[in-house]
């Protein structure tokens, strides 16, 4: 949170790039924790915490107190980007572990968790997630992931039911499909529900529901309800308390609410009947479990969700009966993990979820439903930094090829000890997000300050393809991954440049997975950028559709074409065999655990640059997977991009900076 500064500072005329800053990378890492899931339970309140501090360690903490303790992280590593790791159950919480991903409980008052499934014959080799407890809390409904030895085959995706009290036997309910997600019971335990969808399909492009009988740790009548004609995509079943089934579905171009009437012999069925008509997503793309965008009332009359984005999150209060839609501001810039619970001080409701604000970082945030005030139940650490320091986001829109519109997050330069020297502007930051379906969060995040703080222009780019803007925008990336979104990215920043609100000359491109191919490719085959920066990113798309895991392992075939068949799109769009377009220095920085995005692709990168004798740098993260969790290498990742453009770009740096070394750097 922003405080008052301490006295008048006197302004300093500096160029741009070379302001100095109170928000380093120490301030970046230092008591830092990414808040996860929430889980209401009763009158507690449960939420996760991954900590950079303790080697991105996820605690359990329910009412602000440590669960696990340091020999546990609440981590699934099912799909490797996990999520729906540990779920609550009248006090017990059922967690995965990250060293071994057997499944735990831990029970009120035990001193000490116990496992609930057997060490696997291959370690980490059955990976549980997304999981409930039945009613009569003898059974635990989840996820598994099947890994053999050997590694040749494909994992193996099912639903099964296991005993929650550790006996051995395991029930498969459902293997058919290559994927499986969100199991839900019934309320009355007599009715199961989940999504499934197969290769080359993404959850975002096409899942079907499907409903069971559930009886003693078995199915039986299993039949897909919705979605069995690829065309919609069905995000987060939930049974209501009215007895129907719930979920979204994008069907009419938004993730908008939906039901299906149950019919107390032959369960859900019949036709989808929309709660919400929006024209705005409520739901999320499912690149990790356990994603919650609405929740019902305690007595079962209405359901709240979230929606929106631009100027705030807003919060929907839907009557169940009539349908009528009552509309909450939270002033807010993103909020998930959503629950609604009686409030404890009176009898009004509240939505209960992890808010983040334009100025403030992630809180565990309590929401009245009756006038829209907030109550912090895990605040977000006191940053203390001077008023003015930080950026305001301003969401833009602009023009790009073929007379689309895409857009952004766009971030001046901000820092009241600083001013440039007269008629000089910014360097311009453009940073293409992963996914590549995934979205520009424009939450606060100390680490764009990082760059804002020192003189950098930021748009943060939600090019063609990204969520939030509904089924057809998303669908734009579909064969065109490495075109829409190059010329998006390059779109944002000349426009930036020709409003003369960035030095057309400094522009710079960086990315993390996809957006490290979005950055490579623009570097490859565009002239716009002078710089860039390549976060585990592809390099090799040919390399990426024979090495990467069973979840994206057929991404590329509606982002590229199918392979082998379409090998000559998947050359003529990887950057790795147009490196006589690159002419501009490039850092590139890589986990050495890395399975979505393997070391080989970084490596052979690198390889390339250096035959052609461009500037470049090299840091390789031992113990990392895919994104970097550790404070140490959160830190070193970003002095070492800071120095870079300082070297590229030829301006002092404010602060002290580690070096890294630059092969060629005399070049610069």
């Amino acid at each position: 949170m922003s405080g008052p500064a301490s006295g008048e500072a006197t302004v300093q005329t500096a160029p741009y790039g070379s302001w100095s800053s109170p928000v380093t990378t120490a301030l970046i890492v230092s008591a830092a924790v990414g808040l996860g899931e929430v889980w209401l339970d009763g009158p507690r309140t449960w939420w996760s915490e991954l900590r950079p501090t303790e080697a991105g360690r996820v605690e359990l903490v329910v009412d602000g107190a440590d669960v696990l303790g340091p020999s546990y992280s609440a981590r699934t590593r099912v799909h490797e980007y996990g999520g729906g790791a540990w779920w609550v159950h009248q006090g017990a919480v059922f967690f995965a572990n990250w060293v071994d991903q057997r499944l735990y409980r831990l029970d009120p008052g035990a001193a000490q968790p116990r496992a609930l499934t057997a060490a696997p014959e291959q370690p980490a080799g059955l990976r549980y997630a997304d999981g409930r407890v039945s009613a009569d809390g003898r059974w635990v409904v989840c996820v598994r992931e099947q890994h053999r030895l050997g590694g040749d085959a494909e994992p193996v995706n099912a639903v099964v039911a296991l005993s929650a009290a550790g006996d051995p036997l395991v029930s498969v309910l459902h293997d058919r499909h290559d994927f499986v997600a969100a199991p839900r019971l019934s309320a009355d335990g007599a009715w199961l529900a989940w999504l499934a969808w197969n290769h080359p399909d993404m959850p975002w492009d096409s899942t079907e529901l499907w409903v069971a009988r559930f009886n003693d740790g078995t199915v039986s009548d299993a039949r897909c309800v919705l979605g069995a004609g690829r065309t919609e995509s069905v995000v987060q079943p939930e049974w209501g308390p009215d007895g129907n089934l719930y979920f979204c579905t994008d069907r009419s171009n938004w993730w908008n609410l939906y039901r299906l009437e149950h019919d107390a012999e032959h369960g859900p069925a019949g036709v989808a009947v929309p709660i919400t008509t929006l024209e705005s997503d409520i739901a999320l793309p499912a690149w990790v479990f356990g994603r919650s965008r609405y929740a019902f009332g305690p007595d079962g009359d209405v359901v709240v969700f979230a929606f929106g984005g631009g100027d705030n999150v807003h919060l929907g209060v839907a009557d169940l009966a009539t349908r009528e839609v009552r509309v909450i501001e939270t002033g807010l810039a993103a909020f998930e993990a959503l629950g609604v619970r009686r409030r404890p001080d009176h009898d009004g409701l509240e939505a209960v979820g992890v808010g983040a604000g334009f100025s403030t970082e992630a809180a565990v945030v309590a929401i009245s439903l009756d006038d829209g005030t907030h109550r912090l139940l895990r605040a977000p650490r006191p940053l203390d930094l001077p008023v003015g320091l930080l950026s305001t986001p301003e969401h833009v829109s602009f023009p790009t090829e073929n007379g689309r519109v895409a857009h952004g997050w766009f971030y001046p330069p901000s820092n009241p000890r600083y001013q440039a020297p007269e008629g000089e502007r910014p360097p311009l930051m453009v940073l293409s997000h992963g996914g590549p379906t995934a979205a520009a969060n424009p939450a606060l995040n100390v680490a764009v300050q990082f760059w804002t703080s020192r003189g950098f222009a930021v748009i943060d780019v939600d090019y063609g393809g990204s969520t939030g803007y509904g089924r057809a925008y998303r669908q734009l990336l579909n064969g065109a991954w490495g075109v829409v979104d190059v010329e998006d990215c390059c779109a944002a920043a000349q426009w930036l440049a020709a409003s003369g609100r960035c030095d057309g000359e400094r522009m710079v491109i960086r990315g993390g997975s996809a957006g490290g191919f979005t950055t490579l490719a623009a570097l490859a085959f565009r002239s716009v950028f002078k710089a860039g920066a390549s976060h585990y990113g592809v390099a090799d798309l040919a390399a990426l559709a024979a090495d990467t895991h069973k979840f994206e392992a057929r991404y590329l075939d509606g982002l590229v074409g199918p392979y082998p068949a379409a090998s000559a799109v998947y050359a003529a769009r990887s950057p790795i065999h147009h490196t006589d377009g690159l002419d501009c220095p490039l850092i590139l920085l890589q986990g050495s655990e890395d399975v979505i995005v393997p070391p080989s692709q970084s490596r052979a990168m690198v390889a390339a640059l250096a035959a052609k004798g461009i500037a470049h740098a090299y840091l390789e993260f031992d113990g990392e997977q895919h994104g970097f969790r550790q404070a140490a290498n959160i830190e070193r990742a970003l002095q070492a991009e800071l120095y870079f453009y300082s070297r590229v770009f030829h301006f002092a740096l404010g602060d002290p900076t580690e070096p890294v070394d630059i092969v060629f750097g005399e070049r610069l």
